[in-house]
């Protein structure tokens, strides 16, 4: 069924450009992106036409790293370091979805929470809990949300409340997979919490899964200064951290390591020869007091950059606010470089927290024919009266720093209005 949307488009085809068309049209098959034009083409003239008037289309968010056992306790212990942070909080937090009626109840609640705020695709950690897991794949679903999700693998260093042992951790993997068969939008992601979370013999497990199932990865790199010398204590025998999943055959295309801070330029060279892609967490990394990571040079390296919340080292569920937060730590990291450094734009910010996820997702950047449009339509009439006509990329910009889920009026997932 051909469906076209009329508004102000804003999108972003390339790395930090804009691509406007004011008044334009948007035109869907059975949810498929047909094409972006300024004047409709006859031959599309007896379709329906949603019009949005002088609201602006755009892209919808993605969310490549959270936590979402960690929703209910967003903006709590946001004056410790990691490692600290981990034992006093998260795996407190986390050893509770082993009650399925709180999962559920969460889990419900976060997903409908993301649509409210426009992320329509995710790759996010559920907890250690096979049935948790599978219950936050179908709220997930249910809401309309796309992407991965992982049951997070920990056979060591954990606590009492929140451990398996090694053979319980692979059991219970490879049940869950078999249970995932029956989802068609949220799809299975291996998930080793962190190096020195796993075992040899459980990392050696999954990285011979991931090769024979061709399945995704996920997990977390150089994050903070205390980790990094752990792994290396852990692992004598590499000299940089990524070497510890790659011995593992588990740094390779699909794979999402999250934060990266502390990368050098050796493990940046080995993140883009390997396919892996970065999920850029600017809050938490400010937050729990990790630091400023290169997202610039990890850019200019080659190195495929995404964005993700990490709630609840993030504080903010919003992939709007994490593109703001980006570009705030861009322009500290050029201030302490004594303006050497250059920062990010907020259309290149922006392209990190909507293109460039989607690619991960197998789409093209953009509204680009042949994907099913992800989408939101943003009304920015509450916002404070410029003092002239704005170009439709500052009204945008402006939304980014400024609005609310109240701002977003409709939202499309897979070529549907969803929430």
């Amino acid at each position: 069924m051909l469906e076209v949307l009329k508004g102000n488009i804003v999108h972003l085809p390339k790395f930090g450009q804009y691509e406007t068309i004011k008044k334009g049209y948007l035109v869907l098959d059975d949810g498929v992106i047909q094409g972006t034009f300024q004047t409709l083409p006859e031959y599309y003239a007896n379709a329906e036409i949603k019009d949005y008037g002088d609201k602006i289309i755009t892209q919808a968010f993605c969310d490549l790293h959270l936590h979402a056992p960690q929703f209910p306790m967003m903006g709590m212990g946001l004056d410790l370091p990691l490692l600290d942070w981990l034992n006093t909080y998260t795996f407190k937090t986390e050893s509770t979805y082993k009650d399925t009626d709180f999962a559920r109840r969460v889990y419900r609640s976060l997903a409908k929470e993301l649509i409210r705020q426009g992320t329509t695709r995710v790759s996010i950690f559920s907890s250690l809990h096979r049935e948790g897991t599978l219950i936050l794949m179908e709220e997930l679903e249910k809401a309309g949300i796309t992407g991965y999700a992982g049951k997070v693998n920990m056979d060591r260093n954990s606590q009492p409340c929140l451990e398996e042992s090694t053979e319980e951790s692979m059991e219970e993997t490879l049940r869950w997979l078999e249970e995932c068969k029956r989802f068609t939008g949220i799809k299975p992601i291996l998930t080793p919490r962190f190096t020195p979370s796993c075992t040899d013999e459980l990392m050696t497990f999954l990285g011979k899964l991931a090769a024979e199932r061709n399945l995704p990865v996920q997990s977390h790199l150089s994050e903070n200064t205390a980790e990094i010398a752990w792994v290396k204590e852990l692992h004598p025998d590499c000299e940089e951290y990524w070497e510890t999943y790659a011995k593992y055959g588990m740094f390779k295309p699909g794979t999402i390591m999250a934060h990266c801070v502390y990368s050098s330029e050796r493990e940046m060279t080995a993140m883009r020869e390997n396919g892996v892609v970065v999920a850029h967490c600017p809050d938490s990394n400010i937050n729990i007091c990790s630091g400023f990571p290169p997202v610039r040079k990890l850019l200019d390296a080659g190195v495929k950059v995404t964005l993700g919340s990490d709630i609840a080292g993030g504080a903010e569920l919003p992939i709007y606010r994490t593109i703001t937060s980006a570009v705030r730590m861009s322009n500290a990291r050029r201030i302490a470089s004594g303006w050497t450094e250059t920062a990010l734009t907020p259309g290149e910010a922006a392209y990190l927290g909507t293109s460039a996820g989607a690619e991960y997702f197998g789409c093209k950047p953009g509204f680009a024919k042949g994907d099913k449009l992800h989408a939101l339509v943003l009304n920015d009439s509450n916002l404070p009266e410029p003092a002239r006509e704005l170009e439709l990329y500052e009204r945008y910009e402006r939304l980014l720093y400024l609005m609310t889920a109240e701002n977003i009026v409709a939202r499309y997932a897979e070529g549907r209005i969803v929430g």
